[in-house]
């Protein structure tokens, strides 16, 4: 809409600056979600440190009591996690102080006799919460989801009554969309999404998986621990949900399919990603008829009805099968570790690589960036510093003690890290 009266555009103007300033102090202090407030990795802020160890600009370490690889989430002066026990019969939500990394809130939300299994490498608290003003929502998988309050710790609604067996363990984060708190539950059993009312916790909508894109896979095939994003494309957002064996965009109002592309026969992990109008997404599992397992990288236009399998993808690159991480894309390059532990950078216009490296330890983390650099997390503790760019150039590795498994969260020009015993705040001192 134009205006032509200038005192109108003024205010405007001044409107516009206002608030942008408010929603980057807004976006400073706050990571909502399993890879920030976008869910894309990225933060703002560009006074975060480079270069750390255990007793190098650390502000804080607080220890945190049982087992989880859930990633922080960060609103205003909270630090919010979870826990559990390492046999997975008490489940724990912990808030910690931004400022000191005293323990505010240690809230026992869940106990359970009967205990599902899980691969060794995971744990019964690795879904990450996600916050908002005055609410966090912590997710445990078929264990149960709590909504708390983050000012007196008080638990505002449960439920424990959505389930699948997870066949490995839950990973998949919840995330929020206006009043809608929405999660995956794709076990070896039955595969759904669930939008629940985030102030009740009554159920929206809950879709089911496409029966027939599953009915031939084995149980350990079906399952999926990826976290959706939610895109507008022609002013309508479709939430991106890619499944093990189909990646569908639904409405994410309504849960009713909008578009799908169907391949593969074996659980993802990586969540989809995003820019410039394209999505990005990693498949399940293909069986070439002869040679190795294989999965893919897709580049994808959104936009389209039905299955658009052979109509809109408009790249797809090769990837050794059961990519953890979920890669992080910056001004058209997109920066991943595989799961031969071979970093990559990719043009995210034509799939082309731009860099490779071959790596030795494993990265489950997926990165994280701010500044100008990104971020990678290792499981032995070490994160390498690169500075984002088309060709390779490692600015430093830093090491924590102790394993690490948790993407870490950035707020404040400072970075949150969770190791298998210990959460650190990170900063320039």
């Amino acid at each position: 809409m134009h205006f032509t009266r200038i005192f109108v555009l003024a205010a405007i103007f001044v409107g516009a600056i206002v608030f942008n300033q408010s929603a980057v102090m807004a976006q400073n202090n706050n990571w909502t979600h399993f890879r920030g407030n976008n869910l894309d990795g990225i933060s703002v802020d560009n006074q975060v440190p480079e270069k750390w160890n255990d007793t190098t600009n650390i502000i804080w370490k607080t220890d945190i009591h049982g087992r989880g690889w859930s990633s922080p989430v960060i609103y205003g002066n909270q630090v919010w996690i979870t826990s559990s026990t390492p046999d997975g019969t008490e489940m724990s939500g912990i808030c910690v102080d931004f400022n000191s990394g005293k323990i505010l809130h240690d809230i026992l939300l869940f106990k359970q006799d009967s205990i599902y299994q899980k691969h060794t490498v995971n744990t019964y608290a690795t879904p990450t919460p996600c916050i908002e003003q005055g609410f966090v929502y912590l997710n445990f998988g078929s264990s149960g989801t709590a909504c708390v309050s983050t000012g007196d710790g008080r638990i505002v609604w449960k439920r424990d009554d959505l389930k699948c067996d997870h066949v490995q363990g839950p990973g998949s984060s919840p995330i929020l969309y206006k009043d809608l708190l929405i999660m995956h539950f794709e076990g070896g059993d039955q595969q759904f999404l669930v939008a629940l009312d985030k102030k009740s916790g009554k159920t929206i909508w809950k879709t089911d998986r496409p029966e027939e894109c599953y009915r031939d896979l084995g149980p350990i095939g079906k399952k999926a621990y990826i976290t959706p994003i939610v895109v507008n494309v022609a002013g309508r957002d479709l939430l991106i949900s890619n499944g093990s064996a189909v990646c569908i965009a639904y409405d994410v109002k309504t849960g009713k399919e909008v578009w799908r592309i169907v391949q593969g026969e074996d659980s993802t992990i990586a969540m989809p990603i995003t820019e410039n109008g394209v999505v990005f997404f990693y498949t399940g599992f293909v069986t070439p008829p002869d040679g190795e397992k294989y999965a893919e990288l897709m580049a994808v236009d959104p936009n389209g009805t039905g299955d658009i399998t052979n109509k809109n993808i408009i790249w797809r690159v090769k990837s050794p099968v059961l990519q953890l991480l979920t890669p992080l894309i910056k001004n058209g390059i997109i920066y991943t570790v595989d799961s031969r532990n071979n970093l990559i950078a990719l043009s995210a216009k034509s799939g082309a690589t731009l860099y490779g490296k071959k790596l030795t330890s494993r990265y489950n983390a997926s990165p994280v960036y701010a500044g100008g650099f990104i971020y990678f997390t290792n499981v032995n503790g070490e994160t390498m510093v690169l500075k984002a760019g088309p060709s390779l150039e490692i600015v430093a590795i830093n090491k924590l003690p102790g394993e690490l498994y948790a993407t870490p969260a950035i707020a404040s020009n400072s970075i949150i890290i969770r190791t298998e015993r210990s959460l650190y705040r990170i900063g320039k001192k």
